[in-house]
């Protein structure tokens, strides 16, 4: 393996580390009030369009941090389509944070 291919399987690892505690959080909270679903839907949408430019390259480290950041970012906006019902309406006045509602995320 030469500097180039160990360069991008370094970054891809240290991409994905870097990720999964984002992914884990959103997980056991099931609170995605923070992240913006127009950031959700256009980054999906760029990893849609960089396909087209990944697939004519060959099979290395850019195919892995591709495919992770394609399938992190999918199922972010699933989650976040699922659970935004939690946002409080802006007519309800509560003094303390209500109870969290329940959300489903990765039943079936």
């Amino acid at each position: 393996m030469h500097w180039p291919a160990i360069a991008g399987a370094t970054a891809t690892v240290l991409f994905v580390l870097s990720t999964l505690p984002m992914l884990i959080k959103a997980r056991r909270s099931r609170d995605l009030r923070s992240y913006s679903g127009a950031n959700l839907i256009i980054a999906n949408c760029g990893n849609f369009l960089q396909s087209f430019y990944v697939i004519t390259l060959p099979v290395g480290p850019i195919w892995a941090i591709h495919l992770f950041n394609t399938l992190a970012s999918a199922l972010m906006l699933t989650w976040w389509i699922r659970c935004r019902h939690r946002i409080t309406s802006p007519t309800v006045r509560v003094q303390s944070p209500p109870p969290p509602l329940p959300c489903v995320i990765g039943a079936s």
